[in-house]
């Protein structure tokens, strides 16, 4: 049993990049089990043959490795407001802009802005850095696999232009994979680039303290260029931008003074 759960490691990692030593082993082995128990596998074995020949297994699997609440375009009406107005606007003070999709997650978000600068310049000149603490939610973002409910927000050209079908998932295209960088980075401990134009990180400022959040708030300011822009979550509005030499640019978007 122990070396056929090593080699199912090693098998899960070479095809997916998820890396399951990270976890603890005696928890993962339960995790795992019940799910090949409830599929009708015995052992290992068995399991990571029928990964690799089905791909709803391999879904139903990555979904129990990652926890992913994420979709691309996430509230659509503030990605329209990024689209139609904050990107104009930057792309009027220089003809590229530097950004950063932080705690990224399983990679909808910064694909998602990719996506969207697309419309404005040529794909080689797209270039998003995203980056998450967590490194199996990268090695997921690198895979670039999504159900099709993650895509239910996608305009019908975007999926058309970016996605293709493959056995009821859909895969993002290569051409939009090389305009992301992923890197671990852990938003409490590492330093912060500098000079973005746009700084986006949605929806895991509610799990820190207060004291956290004010501490990255002046970080995330100090990252960005003058008039640079913070966009945050829907349940992270700033009642004092000031503090931060942030102003309110729009609903959850915020202009560095």
């Amino acid at each position: 049993m122990e070396e056929d759960y090593i080699e199912f490691i090693k098998k899960v990692k070479s095809k997916t990049g998820i890396d399951l030593s990270l976890y603890k082993e005696a928890q993962m082995k339960r995790r795992l089990s019940s799910l090949y128990e409830k599929r009708g596998f015995t052992n290992f074995k068995e399991f990571y043959a029928g990964i690799n020949s089905d791909q709803k297994l391999l879904l139903e699997f990555l979904d129990r490795m990652t926890i992913n609440v994420s979709e691309f375009y996430r509230n659509g009406k503030r990605w329209e407001v990024i689209e139609e107005k904050i990107i104009p606007n930057l792309l009027k003070r220089n003809s590229t802009i530097k950004v950063w999709s932080a705690a990224c997650s399983t990679g909808e978000e910064p694909y998602t802005l990719s996506m969207i600068l697309s419309k404005f310049m040529p794909m080689n000149k797209v270039s998003v850095l995203a980056t998450d603490i967590d490194e199996n939610a990268i090695a997921r973002a690198k895979l670039g696999l999504y159900p099709e409910r993650s895509l239910k927000e996608v305009p019908d050209s975007m999926k058309r232009k970016f996605f293709s079908i493959d056995d009821q998932l859909y895969r993002i295209s290569d051409d939009l994979k090389r305009t992301v960088t992923f890197k671990k980075h852990n938003l409490l401990a590492d330093a912060f680039e500098s000079k973005f134009d746009l700084i986006v990180c949605r929806n895991v400022l509610i799990y820190f303290t207060d004291e956290a959040k004010n501490q990255l708030y002046h970080k995330f300011s100090n990252s960005l260029k003058q008039d640079g822009i913070l966009f945050v979550g829907s349940t992270e509005q700033i009642f004092t931008p000031s503090l931060y030499g942030l102003e309110t640019e729009d609903t959850f978007i915020y202009r560095k003074k």
